[in-house]
């Protein structure tokens, strides 16, 4: 019987100066075409993957497509509230999001069948 679980996509890298928050994006999106249930939790500067103004992001117009795919397929996600960027431009596409607290952050890595830090 198949593991229902989802994979957890913990995304901590900035944008703004690693690729590494791509490349989260990229793999999630990669397993999520695999038909899996993928979560996707942004923290700290990694919020920025959400900015309007991709061009200030290392690979921004990959950020772009990535997340705009993601919107396409409804996937949320996650953050703590302490994360969400005060900017009023930040997630000017409506990116679908769910704020969490600590203890949803947890739940979330516990419930989950793997999960992948970047």
């Amino acid at each position: 019987m198949p593991d229902e679980r989802p994979v957890l996509v913990l995304i901590s890298a900035d944008p703004r100066s690693s690729h590494r928050a791509n490349e989260a994006m990229r793999i999630g999106l990669g397993i999520v075409a695999g038909e899996n249930e993928v979560s996707f939790v942004l923290r700290g500067p990694a919020a920025h993957l959400l900015d309007a103004d991709t061009d200030e992001l290392a690979d921004g117009d990959d950020i772009a497509k990535f997340r705009g795919n993601l919107k396409r397929l409804d996937i949320p996600f996650h953050l703590e509230e302490a994360d969400v960027p005060p900017d009023p431009d930040w997630n000017a596409d409506g990116h679908p999001l769910r704020r969490i607290g600590r203890a949803d952050l947890v739940a979330l890595v516990r419930h989950a069948r793997q999960v992948m830090v970047f």
